[in-house]
């Protein structure tokens, strides 16, 4: 009989962290993120892992990208200031190429804002925090357990793609706490990055021969001589100002992501098969929506769900098909409509999109949810 335990959504990300090998962490305590790090303060010397707690977000973010480079799967994790101050190195291991799990634990801002106060506020700095142009890729949990499972994605991912994963939590489901059956050892697909079989004979580790869009690097400082730099850089990873380069690499980093979004994107669909309204949903605003359509539903208005769980890239061509379909759709968030500028964007003129939205603090509620559905 498997384990069933209760959990917060804090603790199962560290639980799924663990499951998917990670076994570094770098972090500075800040609300509503802090169980994670004392999570890993925690369990990480249980499994032979390692825990740092560094002078700032900044650092934190170098010293995962660090262990990483150095062969070892890593997470950091923050809130909202925090997350601002990661952007940087952020930016730098899109370039380098150097997967590591990011954990944001949203919380109401600007600034240091509400600190325990539920949001959704960083999901364009998601896509746009760090400069330049470059992909990413950002799941948002909607249960406890999701936060295990999707934390073990979330490294499958980074390892696979050799980017950055950003896992973005909220105050709703970081503090959460439900039943999770834990599942068993290889039960879930754990992915470790792909590396040369000889790396003292192995050629340049940024080179990607074939048409191949992820590199094969060996563990910095296993044999495979290459150098890490965030400038523009050639296949042995040395400084380049050619434009040729320049423009090849960031292409291609740009399609490693684009062209393997079926295998990326995931996304969850509810009573949608005859609905004429579909409310848009993500993360823990996700709760209020499933009570919210169980009463429109009882009362035999034809409501169904679409929840992105793959936020970026955004499931473009799923929510357009289904714009097709209905007569409107209704956008709740945590925020003042971020992702409600996507669908507007994805959706055009196919049907009326309305938000429902919260900067205030407090969640958005079922009976809030059914009064703007039941709007003229």
């Amino acid at each position: 009989m498997k384990q069933v335990k209760l959990m917060q959504g804090n603790e199962a990300c560290v639980e799924g962290a663990l499951y998917a090998g990670c076994r570094f962490y770098a972090g500075y305590p800040i609300t509503p993120s802090t169980e994670i790090a004392e999570g890993c303060a925690v369990r990480m010397p249980q499994v032979g892992g390692r825990f740092i707690q560094m002078e700032d977000e900044i650092a934190s973010c170098a010293a995962a990208i660090g262990a990483s480079a150095a062969g070892t799967k890593s997470m950091t994790a923050t809130s909202g200031p925090g997350f601002s101050l990661k952007q940087e190195n952020l930016g730098y291991a899109c370039l380098t190429e150097v997967p590591f799990v990011l954990v944001d634990v949203q919380r109401a801002g600007p600034s240091t804002g509400l600190p325990t106060s539920p949001s959704q506020g960083d999901m364009m700095q998601a896509k746009w925090g760090t400069h330049g142009d470059h992909p990413i890729i950002a799941i948002a949990p909607s249960t406890v357990e999701e936060c295990y499972k999707l934390c073990v994605r979330c490294f499958n991912l980074s390892e696979k793609y050799r980017t950055p994963v950003l896992f973005m939590m909220d105050e709703i489901v970081g503090h959460l706490r439900e039943s999770v059956e834990l599942p068993e050892d290889g039960e879930l697909e754990v992915i470790d990055r792909a590396a040369p079989a000889d790396p003292k004979n192995a050629g340049p580790a940024y080179a990607c021969p074939n048409g191949e869009l992820v590199p094969v690097m060996a563990p910095f400082g296993q044999g495979q001589r290459y150098n890490i730099t965030g400038l523009i850089h050639t296949d042995d990873g040395f400084p380049t100002n050619s434009n040729d380069i320049a423009d090849s690499q960031v292409r291609r980093l740009i399609r490693k992501i684009e062209e393997n979004r079926d295998d990326i994107i995931t996304y969850e669909e509810k009573d949608l098969e005859d609905a004429d309204t579909c409310i848009v949903c993500y993360g823990g605003t996700a709760r209020s929506v499933y009570s919210a359509v169980e009463t429109l539903r009882a009362e035999g208005k034809k409501v169904g769900i679409f929840r992105p769980i793959t936020v970026w890239p955004f499931p473009e061509k799923e929510l357009e098909a289904i714009s097709g379909k209905v007569k409107r759709i209704v956008v709740a968030e945590h925020n003042d409509g971020q992702i409600l500028l996507e669908v507007q964007r994805v959706v055009k003129d196919n049907c009326k999109v309305d938000f429902i939205g919260k900067i205030n603090g407090t969640v958005i509620t079922p009976d809030e949810i059914v009064a703007k559905v039941k709007e003229a």
